[in-house]
């Protein structure tokens, strides 16, 4: 007779405790360093409460350059006045702009740009750049890397322990989405413009949505703010300044027509009532061309003097 077989026992029936065990129902504790993201909504919501440090951070956007900076500022902040080393920015779309990373308190000096010509000699950059000692932290811009390559990055980040973001398109060339694909990545989020109240043409916020973590998914995005309060002031005064000029320029287009039209009607009416009316050829008391006996036109003069 065999022996009845012992019954499964489900992670919810285990010790809290038990050291190693992770429930997946539960946000992780990253076993890893972190380092804080300067956004508290965010890190509430990250396994050890911010960034992991010696792993890849895939982040998802639906255009390049809009929200990069937004947010990993903060972090990069925080990680060059406690250590040295350089950021390493590999194919980024816009150029950055010194003052403003230095008034936030990222000196320029501490940022190098690479270039590259093309995707693979992209991907060749962030791998030799994470390969790098004196380097703090790489943000890449690799809008067609394979799964693969970005496994490289993460293996290159976890022997080095460097901080890497990867940045990508949500929906980037090929035949399905980003979002849907597999990533190596230990983190992945998704971000897009946030607008404010009322106001549609400024976006200085964030929404978040979570979309891999060690831990159970996020069913709601979170909402972060993208800027200082007051350039968000400033935005949104730049984009009510934006706006009436537009409707100004709409209005004074409206009127130019308007004159145009009542001009083109004044003259259509003035001459109306100084040429005559033209008659069909061969009417009874006209003559050939259609017009009265004894009339005069424009026309008729440099006529009279050909036949004369």
């Amino acid at each position: 007779m065999p022996a009845p077989r012992p019954s499964l026992r489900v992670a919810s029936d285990l010790p809290i405790p038990v050291p190693g065990v992770w429930h997946a129902d539960a946000l992780g504790a990253s076993a890893q360093r972190v380092l804080p993201s300067g956004h508290a909504a965010l890190d509430a919501q990250l396994p050890g409460g911010g960034w992991p440090v010696g792993a890849l951070s895939e982040v998802l956007q639906p255009l390049a350059g809009l929200h990069e900076w937004q947010l990993v500022l903060p972090a990069l902040v925080q990680a060059t006045a406690k250590q040295s080393g350089a950021i390493v920015l590999v194919a980024p779309p816009c150029e950055p702009f010194g003052p403003a990373l230095q008034s936030q308190g990222l000196r320029a000096e501490r940022v190098c740009v690479v270039r590259a010509d093309s995707p693979l000699a992209a991907l060749w950059a962030a791998e030799q750049a994470l390969r790098c000692q004196g380097v703090l932290a790489v943000m890449a811009w690799l809008p067609q890397a394979q799964p693969a390559a970005l496994r490289r990055l993460q293996l290159a980040a976890a022997q080095q322990q460097q901080l890497l973001w990867v940045f990508r398109p949500v929906d980037a060339p090929g035949p399905a989405s980003q979002v849907s694909q597999a990533s190596p990545a230990q983190l992945r989020l998704q971000v897009q413009g946030l607008a404010l109240p009322g106001d549609a043409a400024a976006a200085p916020g964030m929404q978040v949505q979570i979309l891999k973590r060690r831990g159970p998914p996020l069913a709601q995005a979170l909402q972060l703010p993208g800027c200082h309060p007051q350039l968000a002031q400033v935005l949104v005064a730049q984009a009510e300044r934006r706006r009436a000029a537009q409707e100004a320029a709409i209005s004074k287009v409206a009127g130019r027509q308007a004159a145009a039209a009542h001009v083109a009607g004044a003259l259509a009416g003035s001459l109306a009532r100084h040429v005559s009316p033209v008659q069909p050829v061969g009417e009874p008391g006209g003559r050939p061309g259609g017009r009265p006996e004894g009339s005069r036109h424009a026309l008729d003069r440099p006529a009279i003097a050909l036949v004369r």
